[in-house]
């Protein structure tokens, strides 16, 4: 890394120009037909995302919720010749333990919104103030404010791990705790590898009962919510991976549409909201603030990340691709004993510990009857409770 390490304060200030266009766009949708009845069977409703976008439009107030977001401490950093946004939130506490918090797709440092506050001073927060972290919130390269990117190869989860090694290296953190859901517990899997010596545990949420492009789940053996779980990721392997297929086939088809149609992103976007979050919600205002949503989709339009995401998504599966070839499914190294593992399953989720955790490695296992995909905004309570859990014993 012969990057400057200089650390510079950032702040979200998107132009004005930019706020008017979103709004022009929006009124200027050219909206498709589709046949009456069907639901989300095909999709997102057109009728839906009307209101949703008209929501958008005139009753979500952009500058309030970038107001509020620049009260968040912002950096940016050059890492390998790429800018890393990240949030820093330091506890009040001073024997508070560094945690990283990695997000997935579609996502973003928004999605840790609700659970900032919880995680760093759980004093205020009628919580243990032993439980307290100092908060590193990283925007994977190609999401959010780590953007625009500068070369290829940032999908690659082990290049993304390298450099979340050296952002806390650079933020002089000694021993850090690491929390990744969906491409960020790949990530943070990873980081239990290569940066083993410094890393205390791994916490993670957002897994799967398989790799959605292998084969389907056997059900005969599996019982109970196992069984549910497997049922669910059939289902998913089956019929709900059209976007991955895009994304890791032909990013750069899909990323005119994203980056032209806020329509487009936000249909995309929301989508996955309906179809991961808690199985109880049959829309995603059931299962999340429809303004944080809002705001997670906003990050994604303003920053043209829903192209660079994607082509992020293609690196990491040709890399993944290449990595199975040699290695089997497991990452290299993963026979060595490393830190710690903690997994945390929502309802909406699919990780099965069986298939998982074959060896009985995994220290700590945590089953919901509520959540998702994205626990941090469904079921803040809930995550910060398992995390706090889970690193009691790593401190």
């Amino acid at each position: 890394m012969n990057d400057d390490t200089e650390i510079r304060p950032f702040r979200i200030a998107i132009p004005q120009a930019d706020l008017h266009d979103l709004k022009d766009r929006l009124a200027r949708t050219r909206w498709p037909q589709g046949p009456a009845g069907t639901g989300w069977s095909r999709g997102v409703p057109v009728d839906y995302l009307k209101g949703l976008a008209e929501r958008w439009a005139h009753g979500f107030d952009w500058r309030e919720r970038e107001a509020a977001l620049n009260e968040i401490p912002q950096f940016v950093t050059t890492v390998d010749g790429q800018d890393i946004h990240f949030l820093h939130v330091r506890s009040p506490e001073p024997d508070a333990l560094p945690l990283l918090l990695i997000h997935g797709w579609p996502s973003s440092p928004v999605e840790f919104l609700k659970v900032l506050g919880p995680l760093s001073d759980p004093r205020a927060h009628g919580g243990d103030p032993a439980d307290a972290f100092h908060l590193v919130v990283p925007s994977l390269p190609g999401y959010g404010f780590s953007t625009p990117v500068r070369q290829a190869g940032w999908g690659n989860l082990f290049r993304v791990a390298g450099a979340w090694a050296e952002l806390m290296r650079r933020l002089d953190y000694g021993r850090y705790a690491v929390q990744g859901t969906d491409v960020g517990s790949g990530v943070a899997a990873m980081l239990s590898v290569i940066d083993a010596e410094r890393v205390t545990g791994v916490h993670v949420t957002g897994t799967t009962a398989a790799m959605p492009f292998g084969p389907p789940v056997e059900l005969d053996a599996l019982s109970g919510a196992d069984r549910e779980r497997g049922e669910r990721f059939n289902a998913f392997r089956a019929g709900g991976l059209g976007y991955l297929h895009l994304q890791s086939t032909r990013p750069q088809t899909l990323a005119y549409s994203l980056n032209d149609s806020p329509v487009g992103q936000l249909a995309w976007i929301v989508e996955k909201f309906q179809e991961w979050t808690d199985p109880a919600a049959k829309l995603p205002e059931e299962a999340v603030d429809i303004d944080h949503l809002l705001t997670a989709v906003s990050v994604f339009w303003f920053t043209g990340s829903g192209a660079s995401s994607a082509h992020a998504t293609y690196e990491g599966m040709q890399a993944w691709r290449e990595m199975a070839a040699r290695h089997g499914e497991e990452p290299p190294g993963g026979e060595r004993p490393g830190p710690p593992t903690g997994v945390a399953v929502f309802a909406g989720d699919t990780g099965i510990r069986s298939l998982m955790d074959p060896q009985g490695r995994i220290e700590h296992w945590s089953e919901y009857d509520r959540g998702g995909h994205f626990p941090a905004m469904e079921t803040p309570d809930l995550l910060t409770g398992d995390i706090r859990k889970f690193f009691r014993r790593h401190r």
